[in-house]
C-alpha cells in the first residue's frame, strides 16, 4: 500500500474510532459529524454507514437506522456487525420477524468464531420466540457453542433464551454465574429475579428487583427522552383517548406519573420494570373502587416502539395494559402486586 494510501485509511479511521468514542460518551451530534466526515471521504464505506444507523438508532430515527444498515450490508455482504444491529432493531421495536429472520440466516453464514455464531443464534431465537416458533428456538438453543465467550454478555443472552423457553435448570446455571460478576448488568439482575420467582424463592427475588430498580434508574436517558413535564401531558392526552370501557373505569382516580415504582412497592414483590400500576386504595360506601395510578416513564420508554410516534405508543401501551388489569380475575387483581413479566 502506498504511503498516499496509508494516510487515506488513517483518516479514515480516525473519524471513525473518533465517531464511536463520541457515541459512547453520549454526544450523538458530535458522532454523526465524524460518522459524515468519514462518508465525505468514502461515501462507500460499510463502517460510516454501520455507525450512522447506530447514531439513528439511538436517536430513535428508526426507519434512517435501518436504510443505513442496509446499505452497509449491500456494500459488504460479509458485515456481520451491521446485520446483527439490523436484526436487532427489526426484532424488537419494528417487529418485523421475517426479515430479522433473513438478515440473521445471512449473518450466520458469515460467522467465523463462537462468539460470532452465538450472538447471531440467540438474536435469532428471540426472533423466534416472538413469532410463537416455540420448537424451532428450542432446537437452534440445542446446537449453540458452549463456551466459554470472549463477550461473557452471551452466557447471560443464551439463559435468557434458556429461561423463555422454561429450561429453568440451563437458564440457571448460566444466569447465576453472570449475576456473580461484579459488573453485572441490570438486565442480568431482572433476570434473576425472574428466576428466583419461578424457582419459588420468594424471599430473593425481591432483592434481585430491588438491585434492578436502583441500576436501571443509574442508566442514562435515550436521548428522545421528553421531559417530565411534557411526558405527564403524553399521558393525560393518552388517557383522554382511551376507549370509553377503560377511561370510565379510572374516572375519579388520583393519577400520578413518576420514573420508577417505589423502592417500598417493589420490595413486596412489584415488577421493578412494570409500566404502570394501579393500586386499589378503598371501597365507597356506594359500592365504588377507588384506584391510584401510577404510570413509570422509564419503564414505558423501555417498551416504545416507535421514538418518533411516542404519543401513539403510550396510548397503545396504557389501554394494553390497563386491559390487562381490569381482565384479571378479581382475586388477581385486588391488591398492589402484579406478577413479574418479562419486560427486559
Amino acid at each position: 500500500m502506498s504511503e498516499q494510501n496509508e494516510g487515506f485509511m488513517d483518516r479514515l479511521s480516525a473519524h471513525l474510532d473518533r465517531g464511536w468514542e463520541l457515541v459512547t460518551q453520549g454526544d450523538l451530534n458530535g458522532a454523526m459529524a465524524s460518522a459524515e466526515q468519514t462518508l465525505e471521504l468514502d461515501g462507500d464505506s460499510p463502517d460510516a454507514h454501520n455507525l450512522i444507523g447506530y447514531i439513528h438508532a439511538a436517536n430513535g430515527n428508526l426507519d434512517m437506522a435501518l436504510e443505513h444498515y442496509r446499505q452497509a450490508i449491500d456494500l459488504d455482504e460479509h458485515y456481520l456487525e451491521a446485520m446483527l444491529n439490523a436484526a436487532e432493531l427489526l426484532i424488537h421495536p419494528l417487529g418485523s420477524l421475517a426479515e430479522a429472520i433473513r438478515v440473521l440466516d445471512q449473518a450466520l453464514e458469515s460467522c467465523q468464531t463462537a462468539d460470532d455464531i452465538a450472538d447471531a443464534s440467540v438474536l435469532k431465537v428471540d426472533a423466534l420466540l416472538q413469532q410463537g416458533d416455540r420448537a424451532a428456538a428450542a432446537e437452534l438453543l440445542i446446537g449453540l457453542p458452549e463456551g466459554p465467550f470472549e463477550n461473557q454478555q452471551l452466557e447471560f443472552l443464551i439463559g435468557r433464551a434458556h429461561f423463555e423457553l422454561d429450561q429453568i435448570d440451563a437458564a440457571a446455571t448460566l444466569i447465576e454465574r453472570a449475576a456473580s460478576r461484579s459488573d453485572a448488568s441490570p438486565d442480568v439482575l431482572y433476570y434473576l429475579g425472574l428466576l428466583r420467582d419461578r424457582q419459588g424463592r420468594a424471599d430473593e427475588a425481591p432483592l434481585a428487583f430491588l438491585k434492578t430498580r436502583h441500576l436501571d434508574g443509574l442508566l442514562p436517558r435515550p436521548p428522545w427522552s421528553p421531559s417530565h413535564a411534557r411526558f405527564e401531558k403524553l399521558v393525560q392526552s393518552a388517557l383522554r383517548e382511551l376507549p370509553a370501557e377503560l377511561a370510565q373505569r379510572l374516572e375519579g382516580n388520583l393519577i400520578m406519573v413518576t420514573d420508577l415504582p417505589g423502592l417500598e412497592v417493589v420490595a413486596e414483590g412489584v415488577d421493578p420494570r412494570t409500566p404502570l400500576l394501579l393500586d386499589e386504595m378503598a371501597t365507597t360506601a356506594g359500592g365504588e373502587e377507588q384506584r391510584r395510578l401510577f404510570v413509570y416513564q422509564r419503564n414505558i420508554e423501555r417498551l416504545i416502539r416507535h421514538p418518533l410516534g411516542l404519543q401513539e405508543d403510550v396510548l397503545e401501551i396504557l389501554s394494553r395494559e390497563l386491559e390487562a388489569h381490569f381482565n384479571r380475575p378479581k382475586d388477581e387483581s385486588s391488591g398492589t402486586k402484579f406478577s413479574p413479566k418479562r419486560q427486559g
